[in-house]
């Protein structure tokens, strides 16, 4: 499987980005997609992610209201929108796959697969 994000770049306060997830390969046993965020010097974290069959989506508490994730399971793309961007938005996100249910939606851990990720930097 191949995750290839893409929609990063500079944005002021207050903005709106739109970034993209294309899956290829073996995409047929998708548990979840997710999307995870990594700022410098900090932990990579959660930020959203899709259970594939349900459709349920899970946000962290930091992005609810502001982003939305979305996809298409005919085209293997997801989705991140992003409103209402802050200062503290700023850092490298990466899109995710899953295979199994064998851990929380919200741990990177679960997923099998990443991509290369995308800069995104908010300005104040």
């Amino acid at each position: 499987v191949q995750l290839v994000e893409s929609g990063g770049g500079l944005v002021q306060a207050g903005g709106s980005l739109r970034l993209s997830c294309a899956a290829s390969g073996r995409t047929s046993s998708t548990y979840a997609m997710g999307w995870f965020r990594q700022a410098p010097g900090k932990e990579r974290e959660f930020v959203a992610a899709r259970k594939w069959n349900t459709g349920i989506i899970y946000y962290a508490d930091s992005v609810r209201g502001r982003f939305t994730f979305s996809g298409d399971n005919a085209e293997n793309t997801v989705y991140l929108e992003m409103n209402s961007l802050k200062p503290e938005d700023t850092a490298v996100y990466y899109c995710a796959l899953a295979r199994s249910p064998r851990s929380s939606m919200y741990y990177a851990g679960l997923y099998d697969y990443w991509g290369q990720g995308t800069l995104v930097t908010v300005s104040s």
